[in-house]
């Protein structure tokens, strides 16, 4: 079992981040020196994923736009011989083979991935949430893929988070077959703390059969009327053909103001000429003991 695309939905609001969002998408959040997609799609190459299919809306063709040439731009740089600007933006136009498909009504992140049947046929596939990020030495969708091509069967990702954030989350009941991998049972969509059976929860990276499909084509809407992915995942779960995987590595929620803010700096931090100068600054921040 090998994916060749990933599924990337995008066309959400963004009302979390608002109103930075009001008319800039929530992924074209710069995240230091890249918008925050970007990211994305660097760990989906990482993983040889290479062909990336946009799930999109009428108002995010600016994603589209930034993975393409922009021949105004490049004349200029090459007319002010600024030579290694020049190859760093053909380089993202460069990166990946983008394909958008419309999500035409906005029902939650089950139908967007429905929106994407014909592009990824009967092919497993790998969906990535733009706007979570994951920072490992082994880019975390891979490590599902791996995982779905010795399993051959779907997986997910899943991080333990705390007590208190549960409710926030989709949360994982099953047993740890090998370290690290778990069959999952059953799956619950933001219980109440005191009803959570762990505190692993599903983030935003999945390998996935063409069975979701199935699941997904039958589901009755949900809170706000949206299909929810995760009352498919419950579906597959049932039928014991779904496992999760614990990632490795940092993750940042972008719709978060502290876990945008952070990323922020965990990035800036691995540029060496601005690192001293940068703690220096965080330094005046935090209060004198």
């Amino acid at each position: 079992m090998e994916a060749k695309k990933v599924v990337i939905p995008v066309a959400g609001w963004g009302t979390r981040s608002l109103p930075a969002t009001k008319n800039i998408p929530k992924e074209m959040l710069p995240i230091y020196k890249k918008p925050a997609v970007q990211h994305v799609v660097e760990e989906a190459i990482e993983a040889d994923l290479t062909n990336v299919v946009f799930v999109t809306n009428q108002q995010k063709r600016i994603l589209e736009d930034h993975f393409d040439y922009n021949l105004a731009l490049e004349a200029v740089l090459r007319r002010t011989n600024k030579e290694y600007l020049l190859r760093e933006v053909r380089q993202v136009a460069e990166m990946a083979n983008i394909i958008s498909v419309r999500q035409k009504e906005q029902l939650g992140l089950g139908h967007a991935v429905l929106c994407a049947r014909e592009v990824v046929s009967k092919e497993p596939f790998a969906v990535m949430v733009g706007d979570d990020l994951m920072f490992s030495r082994r880019p975390a969708i891979k490590q599902l893929l791996e995982a779905a091509k010795t399993e051959h069967m779907s997986v997910v990702g899943v991080v333990e988070v705390s007590r208190e954030s549960v409710s926030n989350y989709g949360i994982i009941q099953g047993e740890e077959i090998s370290p690290g991998l778990y069959r999952i049972r059953n799956v619950y969509e933001k219980p109440r703390v005191e009803d959570a059976p762990s505190r692993l929860a599903i983030v935003g990276r999945y390998v996935l059969t063409p069975e979701i499909f199935e699941h997904l084509e039958t589901l009755e809407p949900g809170h706000n009327l949206e299909y929810q992915l995760s009352d498919a995942l419950q579906s597959m779960a049932r039928n014991k053909r779904l496992l999760a995987v614990k990632l490795e590595g940092q993750r940042y929620d972008i719709g978060n103001w502290v876990d945008y803010l952070s990323a922020n700096i965990h990035f800036a931090l691995q540029d060496d000429e601005l690192k001293s100068d940068l703690l220096k600054n965080l330094e005046e921040f935090l209060p004198r003991r």
